[in-house]
């Protein structure tokens, strides 16, 4: 017996004898069967009442049983109905006409109701697995479809957060580096508290700032798909960068940097390089060695992938180590320095958006080589 009682057969044939023995035996194994006697009641009754499964036989008078399958197939409401064609052992009958309508199998007779009963139920859990699958199918569209929308917003809350927050930060850190300038340093308050606590409030502003500016950073790209490529000049972003951005960090840590005489070209997105460079070089300053050497420099690699680095004079980084460093949230020299965690992750990010990678070579007590590839300028 059919365990599920719900699924609806329908039989078309002209000859009562033949639907009055399906009709019998199909009813006992538990299915509800309904009945036509012809291709115009069976497109009927098929489009009411939407059976699981149509037998249908071929041969009919007027309408036949292949016009009755295209006119199915050809219509939405009943075109995924799984339709197996019923013919006489001696009729000569184009099998492969019946496959290419869309029927899924034949049963001839004299009808084996065993054999019967074997082709419907594998048919009907076929048909049942296939609308499972779409309906799978379905529900993760509409999930990532929602996925996605929340990004959106979530991106876009963020940003305007972010924003919002770095107006009052920037006015908290130039207040802070007025006091500092105009204090009377010869007052003992000044020396031993006031300036202290005026340091770790423009310190702290500053953290805060590059926080914001890391998240930012996170948000534009994992968002931004089509992204603005064109050749990048080295020399002149990562002589801005050192002389510029980062000249307060690398005279307070009285670091020696080195560039190379020229730089190969490499194609990428401008924003997003200065702040890998940014990234890198401001960790080789904080945790490099005492006073900082760095290195940079850029080699063009057999794959048209050019590789450029910064190499430091630091303590190394064990494999372990190696292997936390891009982890987003990770932060290795909590003793020298305090860092969010944001850095490297966001650099492997956009480098590999930008269809390059990022990495560390490093050996304990030789120092350490940050690098990351971009494609070169044919």
């Amino acid at each position: 017996m059919n365990d599920n009682i719900e699924e609806t057969l329908l039989i078309v044939d002209d000859i009562p004898a033949n639907v009055s023995m399906l009709l019998d035996f199909l009813s006992h194994a538990g299915f509800k069967v309904l009945v036509a006697k012809d291709g115009t009641a069976a497109i009927q009754k098929a489009e009411y009442a939407l059976p699981d499964l149509i037998l249908l036989d071929v041969m009919m008078p007027g309408m036949d049983g292949f016009e009755v399958c295209d006119i199915l197939k050809s219509k939405e409401k009943t075109k995924d109905i799984p339709i197996i064609f019923m013919t006489a052992l001696s009729e000569t009958v184009d099998k492969v006409k019946g496959f290419s309508l869309g029927a899924v199998d034949y049963i001839t007779k004299p009808i084996q109701h065993e054999e019967a009963l074997a082709r419907v139920t594998a048919h009907l859990k076929l048909r049942k697995l296939q609308k499972q699958l779409e309906e799978e199918v379905i529900f993760r569209k509409e999930y990532a479809d929602e996925v996605e929308q929340r990004n959106m917003e979530l991106n876009a809350f963020a940003r305007t957060v972010a924003h919002d927050l770095k107006n009052p930060l920037n006015g908290v850190i130039g207040l802070s580096d007025l006091l500092l300038a105009e204090c009377p340093k010869e007052q003992k308050w000044y020396e031993e508290t006031g300036y202290k606590y005026l340091q770790m409030i423009s310190d702290s502003g500053r953290k805060m700032v590059e926080i914001i500016d890391a998240l930012l950073l996170l948000a534009r790209s994992s968002q931004q798909n089509d992204i603005p490529i064109s050749p990048i000049d080295m020399s002149v972003l990562v002589n801005q960068i050192v002389n510029k951005r980062l000249v307060d960090m690398r005279d307070e840590f009285k670091a020696d940097i080195q560039f190379p005489d020229t730089w190969p070209v490499a194609l990428g997105y401008m924003p997003w390089i200065e702040e890998v460079w940014v990234n890198y070089l401001t960790n080789a300053l904080k945790y490099g060695g005492q006073p900082p050497q760095l290195e940079l420099g850029a080699n063009i690699q057999a794959d048209g992938m050019i590789r450029f680095w910064v190499r430091d004079n630091g303590p190394g980084l064990t494999e372990e180590a190696q292997s936390q460093l891009f982890t987003p949230f990770t932060r290795l020299h909590r003793e020298r320095a305090d860092g969010h965690g944001l850095g490297l992750s966001i650099v492997q990010q956009v480098i590999e958006k930008l269809g390059g990678k990022a990495g560390v070579d490093s050996i304990v007590g030789q120092g350490s080589l940050f690098y990351f590839t971009l494609p070169a300028k044919l």
